[in-house]
């Protein structure tokens, strides 16, 4: 049974960088279903205000230096529970994700503190064949690591409770995204999925700051550093049950 939320309950944060053919487009559908939204531009070459539409359900708040994704969704995290918002949603600013699924993330929560993921299906012409096994390689590790079945830890389209702010990181650019998986999980709480549309656009019209090599290697290296830690914590459980 979900929780009953409405529009007013989630404010939707955009991390940006550079995506001026797309940016507003945006906004603009994110606007039209109701939902107030936060825009954070991390280093923009033109800052987003100078060409983003003025509206008073619209914040901007800019990093004068790339931070990094990580960096920009905490940022804006702590502005939305500034405003009293205990959920926001984060969706990327190259237009590929619809806001018209909002809704279907909010209507997957069932409980306090759960991280809704908007899984992609990649069984569509489209989609380029690095996302597909991109999403294989690390979705082998965020199942092994968080222990839930997760079919698309790649995925930028995402409702985050507030509590995220509590964790503690090392990370803060795109290999955040996979972090805050684990560390929610290790914390008790449930991450769950929901399968979205989305739309891809064409190459020329995209602008993706992911790399392919160099953050699939910054993902790996999050799951590396974690072993020690998920190991330490098997054998403290298995030494627990003998000695109860």
């Amino acid at each position: 049974m979900s929780l009953v939320m409405k529009y007013r309950d989630i404010i939707v944060i955009v991390p940006t960088l550079n995506n001026d053919l797309t940016i507003q487009n945006v906004v603009d559908d994110i606007l039209s279903f109701g939902y107030k939204v936060i825009v954070i531009d991390d280093g923009y070459t033109n800052p987003v205000s100078n060409f983003l539409k003025q509206n008073d359900n619209v914040t901007i708040i800019r990093h004068e230096k790339n931070r990094g994704k990580g960096e920009a969704i905490l940022s804006g995290a702590k502005k939305a529970k500034e405003l009293g918002y205990k959920y926001f949603a984060s969706l990327d600013g190259d237009g590929q994700h619809m806001a018209s699924e909002i809704k279907k993330l909010q209507n997957t929560i069932s409980k306090e503190n759960q991280i809704i993921i908007g899984a992609r299906n990649f069984d569509i012409a489209n989609v380029p064949n690095g996302s597909k096994f991109g999403r294989w390689f690390s979705n082998f590790w965020a199942c092994w690591d968080t222990g839930y079945k997760i079919t698309d830890s790649l995925s930028g389209f995402r409702i985050y409770p507030i509590s995220i702010l509590d964790l503690p990181y090392k990370t803060s650019k795109f290999d955040w995204e996979m972090e805050v998986l684990v560390r929610h999980a290790w914390a008790g709480n449930e991450i769950v999925e929901t399968v979205i549309e989305c739309y891809y656009p064409k190459a020329e019209e995209r602008v993706s700051h992911f790399r392919k090599f160099e953050d699939t290697m910054a993902i790996v290296w999050v799951h590396v550093q974690m072993l020690p830690i998920k190991w330490t914590n098997m054998f403290l459980n298995l030494f627990r049950r003998k000695n109860k």
